[in-house]
Parts: C-alpha cells; structure tokens; sequence
C-alpha cells in the first residue's frame, strides 16, 4: 500500500515553495492556515489535509500525483500522470473522514427550506405583477438565499473534519462551495451554530425580502430607483454577515 514519506514530502514541499518565491507566513496565507502548520509539513512532523493537497498543488503548478509522489515527472510520463491524476483527486474527495450531510440525518431544515422558498416565490410573483421597483436587485438576493439556503439546509456537513479542530483555519471548503471570514476560525464548536444561523438567515430572507422591497418602493416612491436597490442589498449583507460573525467569534 502507497504511504507517504512524511519527511520527503516536507522537503519537496519546502523546495516548491522556495522556487515559487513563497515564504511559510506567505504560502499559509494563500491557504488560509497558520504558518506553523506549513512549518509541521516541511519538517516532517505532519501531513496537510486532504482538503488542502488539491489547492496546494495548484498553488506550485504542479498535479497532486506529483505532490503526493514528491518529485515531478518527467514528460514521457504524461499520459499516465493525467490518468493518475484523475484517480487521486477522486479519492481525495472521498478519503478520510466522510461526515454525515444534513439531508441523511432527515434535518428539518429541508422542510423549512421547502417552505421558505415556496413562499418566497410567491413574493417574487406579487412583486412582478405589482411592478414593484427594484425587481432585479431583489431577485438576485433571492437566487442567492435559494442556493445558499438549499447548501447549508440541505448538502451541509454536519461537523468539520479533525484538521480544523487542529489549526486555525478562517476558510471552509466543500466542493465548489467557498466560505471565507477573516478573524473567524472554523471548528466543530462554533460550526454547528454558524450553520444554524445561516439557516435562520437563508429562510426569512427568501420570506421578508419581498415585504421589504414594497416598503422600500413605497417609500422611496418618488426618489431616485437606485436608492432602493443599495438599501436593500446593504440589508441583506448585514442580516447575513453580522449575525454569522457574531455566532462564529462568540462560540470560537
């Protein structure tokens, strides 16, 4: 069985590093993590995540095959690298921990989801047959409740891997989901309830957001548009990133 050489991988890592120009402190922050943890691979005392092989290898420009072998093939080996490329970064995806997601628990959160949705659309309807303005700044934000809401009410993880309890990482990774806070770092404390925020946050948006946008076209009747279309997104980031914010640091 293929294991890695924690002390080759440090000193291949190290010399990548070295010939991109990165510094540990450099190298940590493109990746979200602390320096001593990029410190611990290249001494040989630990291993990055799973998580972190795909974006460190782009990082040097090289394929995670030739990371995880540490050395770089040579071109007549590039048929098959592209085929062990593909396989590797499949079973990154799949290896280690496999936490549970939302919707194999059966989460009420999927009901809720469902429903907010729902009446979300019929908000979005009322407020194209009224003509409402501001109707376009409006639907974004809700397309954005919509995936957003379906990601974390739905797909989620519903806990972290080990690596984040581990270092202090301020970025979540999930697929082609992406969640950066700068000054929050993520673990299993504070993730649960992030998530549980998100949620609150995703569900009455997609409810009250149609009823705001017909105060705001109310009362800004007969000022200029854009107005509007600004005071509603500068609510929805604040109904959003504050409380996420909040939650995150308080059970850090």
């Amino acid at each position: 069985m293929f294991e890695i050489d924690k002390k080759k991988f440090g000193l291949f890592v190290a010399e990548l590093r070295k010939g991109n120009g990165f510094t540990q402190k450099e190298l940590a922050g493109r990746l979200f993590i602390s320096d001593k943890a990029v410190s611990k691979w290249e001494t040989g005392i630990s291993l990055p995540d799973t998580a972190l092989l795909i974006p460190l290898a782009d990082l040097f420009g090289i394929s995670v095959t030739e990371l995880l072998m540490c050395e770089k093939m040579t071109q007549s080996n590039t048929l098959e690298a592209n085929k062990v490329e593909d396989i590797v970064k499949a079973a990154i995806t799949y290896a280690g921990e496999n936490p549970e997601r939302a919707y194999q628990v059966k989460s009420k959160w999927i009901a809720f989801y469902g429903l907010s949705l729902f009446t979300g659309c019929i908000g979005i309807f009322i407020n194209y047959k009224t003509k409402e303005p501001h109707f376009e700044t409006l639907t974004t934000i809700m397309l954005l409740c919509a995936v957003f809401g379906a990601y974390f009410c739905c797909f989620v993880k519903t806990k972290l891997p080990t690596f984040y309890d581990e270092n202090e990482v301020n970025i979540f990774y999930d697929g082609a989901v992406r969640m950066h806070m700068p000054g929050i770092k993520f673990n299993n404390s504070n993730w649960p309830h992030m998530v549980k925020i998100i949620r609150i946050c995703m569900c009455l948006c997609m409810v009250i957001f149609p009823i705001i946008n017909f105060m705001i076209g109310s009362i800004l009747l007969n000022m200029q548009i854009d107005i509007g279309s600004y005071l509603l997104l500068i609510i929805f980031l604040c109904a959003f990133f504050f409380p996420v914010y909040l939650v995150g640091k308080k059970y850090e």
